[in-house]
């Protein structure tokens, strides 16, 4: 039994690249994005680097919201003087 990370490249089946696209159900546009973006990265950088960027938003909504909140305070403060 081989195992599939035991293949060397050269060993590997490859496949055209609209057929892969087509197996996944994406788009060739999608699958070149994809490998731009993360072609030298393996799955668990991948998968580390979304959960980054998803973290990295939630915390600018954060500073966004105390943002307004500072603004509405002064705002009522001058209207307070």
């Amino acid at each position: 039994m081989i195992q599939r990370g035991s293949l060397s490249r050269s060993q590997k089946q490859v496949r055209p690249i609209d057929e892969v696209a087509r197996y996944l159900e994406i788009t060739e546009s999608t699958w070149h994005r994809w490998r731009n973006q993360y072609g030298g990265m393996k799955a668990d950088d991948a998968r580390e680097l979304k959960d980054l960027r998803r973290e990295n938003q939630r915390l600018k909504k954060i500073v966004a919201d105390q943002a307004l909140d500072i603004d509405m305070l002064k705002e009522l403060n001058r209207g307070n003087s």
